[in-house]
């Protein structure tokens, strides 16, 4: 039963407003005490001319009480509705048992595509902890879209174009070799990159020396795409280790280098359309009267740039995917930008313009500076994943060193414990990776949730043979309701973190399942309770829990562990 849409059916029977409208305006109550659900009588004031306080009494007078609701209050402007725990309690649960991993999914997206341009490293340059966020966010929000019935497209916009490639190709040249390169690997273009910088401060004609090899590049100079391949293909193989750590997957891994190719028309419609204008040899359109300063098409050298392949990446994604929206994870210093080429889509006349989202997020940096490993001045991601991983193990060691595949459990656990802290809260803020504070099994962390997770698939498995009917209406004690109120609440929450592109309402959420649940184990006894039929329906209770904390670890890219 939708609660809400039957409530509103009965309210709506009372008053001059759509059962959209009222479903839309009840509200949860902050304290249980003053019921399960509100209803503020203010739509309603204007359409009946009338204060609130006096339309909560007449509607309280008037409405068919429905067969959940034990209970009408009014307060001031509110009627406030208390639940009959049996029938509430019962059909939630029901709901979740039937359902299994499809309690929450809906078919909100119809099947619309929605592509997702995540994670989105630089070639020839390490997989570092601030792709982290890129990454792992990109990847719930791909999931969670997915649950929702959108055909998510995940694209991997890598950074292997640009400039800085020239550069690369230079200092090779100079300062290294094809075995070199072969024996270390991305540490030794690393290293090579670095220098070329300290070395360009000495000596400028350095950089127009890469700004020359850049422009071989995009003419296809064999030699400088042959050396280029060779960077990618270094790249590529760090990246995907890295990727089978995190779980994460994409749908197409097409960079800045697939459209090479395809600017000079996107160039030439913008002269066609009259929205290019030389300033000082270079070409731009100009976004004064947007109050943003000029988007950069064109360098004085002939050059393309950021702007000039994420405006042909927009069209051609639009034309080979007809997308409904476009999400772009990037860093929130990327705003403008964004914001730039967005404009010049919408000035070319495209109306589609408006289902482009940039997703900003903010930064990320690690409390303790001891645990990385540092090459040319970052944190690797692979170094944190691993140490979050040793991190788990050691616990495991110490606190259940019999258990099995604990490598296993100690790298989905640790993993998983980075990603929640990440998502944990809303990705506008900035995130501390605290080793020993996000791989604990207390607190508000992954592990706790994963932990919780385990206790009950260990609970239904030491029950032995499951009941397939329960008596629900042995459940009416606080913690059992607090525990099926957060249940009811799952799918909408899902629903909100992909209005808002905020995974953390999800990981929230299912945070507070795992400790209402804690609370409803410790005052409830489970497999202890000696009234068979008390004991079935609190097992009910478990197994819902162990359905929709998996789902919402799922959700998140994190597992979801048997046992711990």
């Amino acid at each position: 039963m939708d609660f809400k849409q039957e409530l509103g059916k009965s309210l709506a029977a009372c008053l001059p407003l759509s059962v959209e409208d009222i479903v839309s305006a009840i509200e949860t109550p902050p304290d249980p005490a003053m019921g399960d659900y509100a209803f503020p009588c203010f739509k309603a004031a204007k359409a009946l001319k009338k204060a609130p306080p006096l339309i909560a009494k007449d509607v309280e007078a008037a409405i068919e009480k429905p067969d959940f609701i034990r209970e009408i209050r009014c307060a001031g402007p509110y009627l406030n509705f208390f639940v009959d725990r049996n029938v509430y309690m019962g059909d939630i649960l029901a709901d979740v048992l039937e359902k299994g991993e499809n309690f929450g999914r809906s078919d909100l997206g119809g099947g619309r595509n929605i592509v997702i341009d995540y994670s989105s490293p630089n070639i020839a340059k390490p997989f570092h902890v601030g792709h982290l966020r890129s990454t792992v966010i990109g990847n719930a929000l791909y999931k969670i879209y997915e649950f929702l019935g959108y055909n998510s497209i995940g694209i991997n916009h890598l950074g292997d174009w640009g400039t800085q490639f020239g550069k690369l190709i230079t200092a090779y040249k100079m300062w290294s070799s094809e075995e070199a390169v072969k024996e270390k690997g991305i540490s030794e273009l690393t290293r090579i990159y670095v220098k070329f910088h300290e070395e360009a401060e000495k000596d400028p004609a350095l950089d127009d020396e890469a700004r020359g090899f850049f422009v071989k590049m995009e003419r296809d100079d064999p030699e400088a795409i042959a050396l280029w391949k060779k960077f990618y293909d270094i790249s590529m193989v760090e990246f995907n280790r890295v990727y089978d750590m995190l779980g994460v997957k994409f749908d197409y891994f097409t960079g800045e280098s697939f459209y090479n190719k395809k600017m000079a028309a996107i160039v030439d419609e913008l002269e066609e359309k009259g929205l290019l204008k030389e300033d000082k040899g270079a070409k731009i359109v100009d976004l004064e009267a947007e109050k943003m300063p000029p988007c950069l098409i064109i360098r004085s050298d002939g050059g393309t740039l950021y702007a000039t392949r994420d405006i042909t990446a927009a069209i051609y994604r639009k034309n080979t995917y007809d997308f409904a929206k476009a999400l772009y994870l990037t860093a929130m210093d990327q705003s403008l930008h964004f914001a730039q080429v967005f404009k010049v889509i919408e000035k070319m006349g495209y109306d589609w313009a408006k289902d482009l989202y940039h997703v900003p997020f903010g930064l990320v940096s690690l409390k303790d500076g001891k645990l990385s490993t540092r090459t040319g001045r970052v944190v690797l991601m692979e170094d944190l994943l691993n140490t979050a991983t040793a991190k788990t193990l050691a616990i495991i060691e110490e606190k259940n060193p019999s258990l099995e595949n604990k490598e296993q459990v100690a790298k989905d656990v640790g993993i998983g414990a980075v990603i929640f802290n990440d998502l944990y809260n809303n990705r506008i803020k900035d995130v501390v990776f605290d080793m020993d504070k996000m791989t604990s099994f207390e607190g508000e962390t992954g592990p706790y949730v994963q932990y919780t997770h385990a206790r009950c698939a260990s609970l239904i498995s030491k029950a032995g043979d499951l009941p397939e009917t329960f008596d629900y209406s042995l459940l009416d004690d606080e913690a059992s309701l607090a525990v099926c109120r957060l249940f009811e609440t799952f799918p909408d929450k899902i629903r909100d973190a992909a209005a808002k592109n905020e995974p953390y309402i999800v990981s929230r959420h299912i945070m507070a399942i795992a400790q209402a649940f804690n609370k409803f184990y410790h005052d409830n006894p489970v497999l202890s309770c000696e009234d068979e039929n008390l004991r079935n329906a609190r097992l009910a209770v478990v197994m819902a829990t162990r359905i929709v904390l998996a789902t919402g670890l799922g959700l998140l890219g994190i597992k979801a562990p048997e046992r711990m």
